[in-house]
């Protein structure tokens, strides 16, 4: 028997890994389970290159609870370790075995799937346990070794009994940490953390049931048998190449790491480059909504199958943190800060590869199928419309597949958009006018009357929109988003041509004052316009720029400072050849006009939903009054 102090260079290092080696205590699960698979590949790589002849056999790790002993087991059948390889690897605090491994085997475990990043791992055990011992044999033909440790610097090492092959981790978890101790808190780490290891993890046992013979009773019930409870998926999708996969088994990846979800995703993107730096994963697109921040953190973070967050900002291209699936590299450093995710040079090639891929794939399946990604549309657009705004490759790949739909669901590319209505919304200035509506209800008239003068109107409803046309705008020549109803239809796209009033200037000067008396001020703005007679008499509009630039205050970012909480102001557009106008500025009666003013402006303000409380009540009553 051996007795001797653990090499430490930190005093009172025991204390500080209970507290303070990881915030989340769980997490000593993880790190104790990823130890055991890097025993056991370990034990694979050199059967693989017959370094040893002992057969790797069909290991699997093992985790069982002793409530009347209050242990917490983790049991491997991997490469071991000797008496001397306990004290170097398990004396020696935050000496990684498994960097040494990978250095002496650098060429041929290359793809060995060895973790080798975590370091004091197996010391997190001292977060929840007094206690720990460690048996172990070694593949070698040597004893196997017995180390026990109650949380000092002080250890015992002597010979053990163990006889087969492998690693038996034995925790004896404090009074304060008895949680460990329940079945389901421990399935439900396991679930969390381990769910993808590479090497089978039991927990328990369950009944399975055995087939019934052809000849058996219709009545007969089948009998059981009892067999390892295996609680993860060794090899998930993101492991194979898609070429091994089809659509069902995408789908079904999908519905084993988000169970509660009950739609299929629209569609998947397969992630797998090897250089210049390891990455595999599966992207999914679920069914979106407008609502940008429901959908995040959901993608899940793995290192060699081992999970370690479901927080992907930084790594993933944040417009794609909306998306669901799994990541996993072996490049990401784990256990940093943002800030040196953001300024970490391989974190950089991944999100920018990924962004790539997303903006291939989305291409390739515009191309293949146009029909069937229109009708993804509205599903996915708030992802691509935000990519747009906030990486630019990605803007200027979007070009071969954003689509820009109208009222009248037709889609166009922008390039289509632009073939489609260059000759007839083009303005004196030469600049081409692109119509849009943000609300087809709410904007119907509006849309009516620029469909009767043969304009296209797009369908722009996405919460970025201000945002991704002033994108636009600023970076294609010659191009101008108007919204339907900040203007009326003659002035939406100025022509040469003008519409000649037929009020002299002293009647417009009059009529003018006339409304300015009984509208507020501090709302409308009176303009008089010679429109189309059978134009609408009033009409409300909200100048583009004004409101977009609230818009973009109040959806984050851009717009001018302050603008966000400006209160509405309206431009109230007088239509001067409309009848009831005439007949407005002709009226004898002040209180007669002042009537006819507020009613017609009530009217126009209900067709904008402007009309709301006490004053639609005003008007409802008014209005059944005038038809008495």
């Amino acid at each position: 028997m051996a007795t001797g102090n653990i090499n430490v260079s930190v005093e009172n290092i025991f204390p500080l890994i209970k507290k303070f080696l990881y915030s989340d205590h769980e997490i000593f699960l993880r790190e104790l389970v990823s130890n055991a698979t890097d025993a056991t590949l370990k034990m694979k790589h050199i059967t693989t290159i017959g370094e040893t002849s002992v057969e790797y056999g069909d290991p699997k790790i093992e985790v069982k609870i002793n409530k009347e002993k209050g242990t917490l087991h983790v049991i491997d059948q991997g490469i071991g370790m000797t008496k001397e390889e306990v004290e170097k690897y398990i004396n020696e605090v935050a000496f990684s075995g498994a960097e040494e491994f990978l250095e002496k085997y650098k060429d041929s475990a290359k793809d060995s799937g060895i973790i080798g990043h975590f370091g004091l791992g197996f010391y997190s055990a001292f977060m929840v346990a007094n206690k720990v011992e460690i048996i172990t044999k070694s593949y070698k033909d040597e004893p196997a070794a017995h180390w026990v440790c109650e949380g000092t610097t002080q250890f015992t090492l002597e010979e053990g009994e163990k006889t087969d092959r492998g690693t038996e981790v034995i925790l004896h978890i404090n009074e304060d940490d008895k949680e460990f101790l329940k079945e389901s808190r421990i399935r439900e780490l396991l679930v969390k953390y381990n769910k993808f290891m590479p090497i089978p993890i039991k927990f328990g046992t369950t009944e399975e049931s055995l087939p019934l013979p052809e000849d058996a009773p219709k009545d007969a019930k089948p009998e059981t048998k009892t067999v390892d409870n295996i609680i993860n998926n060794p090899t998930p999708a993101w492991t194979k190449q898609p070429t091994e996969l089809k659509d069902e088994d995408y789908n079904d990846f999908y519905r084993e790491l988000y169970p509660m979800q009950f739609e299929d995703p629209l569609f998947h993107i397969h992630l797998n480059v090897d250089y210049p730096f390891n990455l595999t994963g599966i992207l999914y697109f679920p069914k979106m909504g407008q609502d940008m921040n429901i959908q995040k953190d959901k993608i899940q973070l793995y290192q060699n199958q081992v999970y370690v967050t479901d927080n992907v900002e930084g790594i993933v291209p944040e417009f794609l943190t909306m998306l669901r699936g799994v990541i996993d590299s072996p490049d990401i450093p784990l256990n940093v800060s943002r800030s040196y995710l953001q300024a970490d040079g391989a974190v950089k090639k991944i999100s920018s590869y990924i962004t790539r891929k997303v903006a291939d794939k989305l291409k390739a399946l515009f191309n293949n199928n146009r029909e069937d990604f229109e009708k993804k549309w509205n599903d996915i657009k708030i992802v691509i419309e935000y990519g747009m705004l906030s990486e630019e490759k990605f803007f200027e790949k979007a070009d071969a597949f954003a689509l820009y739909p109208t009222v009248d669901k037709k889609y166009y590319t922008f390039k289509e958009l632009e073939e489609k209505i260059k000759e007839n919304q083009t303005d004196k200035d030469g600049t081409m006018v692109v119509l849009y509506a943000s609300n087809e209800d709410a904007q119907h008239s509006y849309i009516e009357a620029a469909k009767e003068k043969g304009y296209e109107v797009l369908l722009m409803d996405s919460p970025i929109v201000s945002h991704l046309l002033q994108k636009l705008e600023s970076t294609k020549e010659k191009i101008s988003f108007v919204r339907v109803d900040s203007d009326h239809v003659n002035n939406l796209i100025r022509k040469e041509e003008d519409t000649i009033s037929k009020l002299s200037d002293e009647e417009k000067e009059k009529l003018k004052a006339d409304f300015e008396k009984v509208i507020p001020k501090e709302k409308y703005s009176v303009q008089l316009e010679a429109m189309d007679s059978n134009a609408a008499p009033l009409i409300i509009t909200q100048p583009e720029f004004m409101r977009r630039m609230k818009e973009m205050q109040q959806t984050g970012g851009g717009g001018m400072f302050g603008m966000g909480n400006m209160p509405e102001m309206y431009n109230l557009v007088v239509n001067t050849n409309h009848p009831l106008i005439s007949d407005i500025l002709n009226t004898k009666t002040e209180k007669k006009q002042e009537r006819l003013i507020k009613q017609s402006l009530d009217l126009a303000r209900l067709s904008q939903n402007l009309l709301k409380g006490e004053e639609l009540t005003a008007f409802i009553k008014r209005s059944f009054e005038m038809v008495k």
